[in-house]
């Protein structure tokens, strides 16, 4: 076997592992066709962990594209190959590529494929089975790598899936599986490629169809009467609210939104769950984002005569918060088209909230036509609650202490939250650029950060922005070995993990059931606690080519670890920080 070459770095700064040429030659295989449809649909990367099944493909990116326009991303898991193309599309509002070995490599896989669907993220996901024709199996391993409707598996989690049996078949799918994905609401889509159909010979390459004609269609636009009828709904509230939900990147629409919310004089609320989608440090912007509304956000729904929701992730069980069972008393504005998700098997749709007008469209297509159709609003500035300013003990670490070293540091970056911990609070720091969190995983799953992170990261390289995961353990010991992709490739990335030595969360189910029992609340600990022995995360970092700092345990050394992880993020490295903090949520 010939040693790897030297790498080189692509002008996106990304190292790119460069293939010896192939020679000239007339020969083409049916995964040419495949290849070359990816690198015109314009998919940057290909993230995978490489299989037999889809051998065929592999070698047509690497020696028919030279492993560019797709450029692979080695990955050690399979999981970590469809949750860096998540991560990466979090951040850019674009597709990237995700291959999987058979139905082994599905298996594995499922649950980012899941996490992508509930998080509304397009992924190219490109499966492969062993030969369908029988006869040309080889003994063992091509039957257990072979399954009829391999799709089934994801079909209740994905917007479409395909095995095509022809290469002309492989290329529409392909170009539907491209448009399907990538309108709203978005969300994975499965092709499956048959090994022969990759590994036989073609006579020539078929034409390439003209990748314009089969982009997604433009964005929905609401009609003008149902415009006008909510502006003038919104014109002649009393006490309107704003409920900013899964929105775009773009820094336009953001600009758009906080316009609207001011003419309108209007509270805000967001989530912790979703990318940032308004400004936090701003005077409407009523409580720090959280998994459930604050008290200040609950006090401005209870009040409101007119709620507005821009895609606001479970719209009913928010109106079930601050109202109970009773009626809701105010008009209730939908702006979400992700009804055309809703499907029998997962129910990722939350409950049904009661609605008197839904735009069936994008909100960032809907707010610059409300922003015109209103008249403006003056009034009071709402009251802003649940910023508590209260110092960090400053003994052992908590997560509030995390959150003020952060801030202090941070101070003049640029940054992005890739992941954030079960129990952040959402005043800890802020989030005023469309880029400063990109929220949760999707599907609530652990194990999804350090995937999603990378990916993330990647999209980063060369912002200028920082990324920063900060993860609990056991989403770290997960998915740790995503991060070898990141130092393979050239990815910055600070992985700070608030290690409480613990599934707390499921410790604080333990103590509820116990109490609920009447039995000893004390034993709460066992079957939860990640101790004897003890697990060094920095190690662990380093054992993939990061610098480890820690474990770091109290806050006086705190700083000057963090200090020294942007430090190294920003010259182009990966860090990872092991900060022992206190099991425990914020005000406990």
């Amino acid at each position: 076997m010939n040693d790897p070459k030297p790498p080189v770095t692509t002008p996106d700064g990304i190292v790119h592992d460069t293939p010896v040429p192939s020679t000239d030659s007339d020969r083409r295989w049916g995964s040419d066709a495949i290849a070359e449809t990816l690198r015109r649909l314009e998919l940057p990367y290909i993230a995978l962990n490489p299989g037999a099944s889809y051998r065929g493909l592999h070698d047509s990116i690497v020696n028919y594209l030279g492993n560019k326009a797709p450029q692979m991303l080695l990955c050690l898991h399979d999981e970590h190959a469809v949750h860096i193309a998540q991560g990466y599309a979090k951040v850019t509002d674009r597709m990237m590529a995700a291959a999987l070995h058979s139905n082994v490599g599905l298996m594995h896989a499922t649950m980012p494929v899941f996490d992508a669907w509930c998080d509304r993220v397009p992924v190219m996901v490109i499966g492969a089975n062993g030969p369908w024709d029988a006869a040309r199996r080889r003994p063992w391993i091509d039957w257990i790598h072979t399954c009829t409707d391999q799709a089934a598996l994801v079909r209740d989690f994905t917007k479409w899936d395909n095995q095509p049996a022809s290469v002309p078949a492989a290329i529409e799918a392909l170009l539907r599986a491209s448009q399907i994905a990538q309108t709203a609401p978005r969300g994975p889509v499965y092709v499956n490629l048959d090994v022969s159909l990759q590994e036989d010979p073609i006579a020539a390459m078929p034409t390439m169809p003209d990748m314009a004609r089969y982009r997604p269609a433009e964005p929905v636009r609401p009609s003008d009467e149902q415009v006008e009828r909510v502006a003038r709904l919104l014109s002649g509230a009393k006490r309107p609210v704003l409920l900013c939900g899964r929105v775009s990147r773009s820094l336009e629409a953001w600009n758009t939104r906080v316009a609207f919310a001011e003419k309108l004089n209007m509270p805000v609320v967001t989530s912790i769950k979703l990318a940032a989608a308004f400004p936090t440090s701003h005077r409407l912007h009523v409580a720090p984002p959280a998994n459930k509304l604050a008290p200040s956000a609950l006090a401005a729904v209870r009040e409101a005569d007119v709620i507005v929701s821009l895609d606001w992730l479970d719209l009913g069980g928010a109106l079930r918060q601050a109202f109970g069972t009773k009626p809701v008393s105010a008009k209730v504005v939908q702006i979400s088209c992700d009804q055309h998700n809703h499907r029998g098997w997962s129910m990722d749709y939350h409950m049904l909230p009661p609605v008197d007008e839904h735009l069936m469209c994008e909100p960032d297509v809907a707010v610059p036509l409300l922003l015109a159709a209103c008249n403006a609003r003056s009034g009071d500035a709402p009251t802003r609650g649940g910023f508590d300013q209260t110092p960090a003990p400053t003994d052992e670490v908590t997560l509030k202490g995390v959150g003020e070293a952060l801030s202090a540091e941070l101070a003049g970056v640029d940054y992005c939250f890739t992941r954030l911990p079960l129990g952040w609070h959402g005043s800890y720091t802020a989030f005023d650029h469309p880029l400063a969190t990109i929220g949760a995983d999707g599907g609530a799953g652990v194990g999804a950060g350090p995937g999603i992170s990378v990916g993330a990261a990647l999209a980063l390289k060369g912002s200028g922005r920082v990324p920063i995961a900060l993860m609990g353990d056991g989403d770290f010991m997960m998915g740790n070995s995503a991060l070898w992709t990141a130092a393979h490739y050239g990815i910055p990335l600070l992985v700070l993990v608030c290690n409480n030595r613990s599934f707390f969360n499921d410790e604080r189910h333990q103590e509820e059931v116990a109490k609920h029992r009447g039995r000893p609340e004390t034993n709460r600990w066992i079957g939860q606690h990640i101790g004897d022995p003890d697990i060094d995360l920095a190690a662990i970092g380093r054992a993939q080519g990061a610098l480890g700092i820690g474990p770091v345990d109290t806050v006086a050394d705190l700083r000057p670890a963090i200090a020294r992880g942007l430090a190294h993020v920003r010259a182009g490295g990966l860090c990872v920080i092991d900060a022992r903090v206190r099991p425990g949520y914020d005000g406990e």
